[in-house]
């Protein structure tokens, strides 16, 4: 692609470097960008900004809030005593969208993984332990609502084994989803069906 202009190049280079869009996208993108008034453009590039100066993650459950506690830990009508463990914020939302889960959440930030070299401590769960120990018996199930693959499972079954000490009822969502998928990209009547339809989890 021959680009008339080193600043719109690298605007598309940018813009290509985003998931699933390719240069082609891109450069629509930029060109739509070019006809706005200069305002907009500068206030959109402001939010993105604020994704990485204003953004903090939730002191209790781990996934991204504008305040010190997301809106979902600070709901009184939140069913405290039941914790959803997702990979990340994504999958939160996917959750939130079947309006099945009237519990709590606990984001990983991610999934076990050898192979990239990502074990247990680099993840958010040293907090979910202490969570589910300082809630002294106040929690009494943990549904582990992660993707069907290789590291959702090895993370399932690394949780599974750590939680058997604290004595709550650990499970799984159902295994409508196809082996393999990614959670997000699940749609919402399966996912709901997977939460009502959960099962119990055993090491």
């Amino acid at each position: 692609m021959q680009f008339t202009s080193d600043i719109v190049e690298k605007a598309v280079d940018a813009l290509s470097s985003f998931p699933g869009i390719g240069k082609r996208t891109a450069l629509r993108m930029v060109m739509y960008l070019l006809k706005r008034p200069e305002l907009e453009v500068a206030s959109i590039s402001e939010r993105i900004l604020r994704l990485k100066t204003d953004l903090k993650f939730c002191r209790n459950c781990g996934t991204v809030s504008d305040f010190e506690y997301c809106s979902i830990c600070s709901d009184p009508q939140r069913q405290k005593e039941v914790i959803c463990v997702v990979e990340d914020f994504s999958d939160l939302m996917a959750i939130e969208a079947t309006s099945q889960f009237k519990g709590e959440y606990h984001v990983l930030g991610g999934l076990i993984s050898p192979m990239d070299g990502i074990g247990p401590s680099d993840l958010n769960l040293q907090s979910l332990f202490e969570r589910i120990s300082n809630s002294e018996g106040g929690i009494s199930e943990v549904i582990l609502a992660l993707s069907a693959t290789v590291e959702g499972d090895t993370t399932m079954y690394y949780i599974a084994k750590k939680l058997q000490e604290f004595g709550v009822t650990v499970s799984s969502i159902a295994r409508g989803i196809s082996v393999g998928g990614e959670l997000e990209y699940v749609d919402e009547i399966t996912l709901g069906r997977s939460l009502l339809q959960r099962t119990h989890y055993s090491v």
